[in-house]
């Protein structure tokens, strides 16, 4: 089963409403969000953290966004988060970078998702180049079970 595939179940099986897209690669965020009939700060980001070795968490954050290390660093305890590499992203998830989202991951990971997105309707990438799931952002951060928080500031 393809990555497009598997997040597709994954999100069905949460029972949330939700809308796929497939558009295909786009050059940037702002091309995205027109094509999904939405602003850019309604597109979210999955990010992949490394807070340790083995120790992983996705970051959910809005397009018009980015994260700010030291507010993550602070909510998290810690004194140290890094990316990691693109190979140990896949091998975490089984998702390739610009593809990788929390549904139909290969490990079940924590989930931060930034303050911001809550009270509108938000698309998170769905495991392939231009996939995407269009759903409410509450139902979002309710069936994943996310950790709200202020953890990005503005790009």
């Amino acid at each position: 089963m393809d990555g497009a595939e598997r997040a597709r179940r994954a999100i069905a099986e949460t029972g949330i409403a939700y809308e796929i897209s497939a558009h295909g690669p786009v050059g940037s965020l702002e091309e995205a969000a027109r094509l999904r009939g939405l602003e850019p700060g309604s597109v979210l980001k999955t990010l992949v953290v490394r807070r340790g070795e083995g120790d992983h968490l996705f970051v959910l954050v809005p397009g018009d966004r980015e994260i700010s290390w030291p507010k993550l660093r602070a909510h998290l305890g810690v004194n140290r988060l890094s990316m990691p590499s693109a190979e140990v992203a896949r091998e975490v998830t089984g998702y390739a970078r610009g593809t990788i989202t929390p549904f139909g991951a290969l490990r079940r990971l924590p989930v931060v998702a930034d303050a911001t997105i809550t009270g509108r309707t938000v698309s998170i990438g769905a495991g392939a180049p231009g996939v995407a799931a269009t759903v409410g952002a509450d139902a979002l951060v309710a069936v994943l079970d996310a950790d709200l928080a202020d953890v990005t500031d503005p790009r």
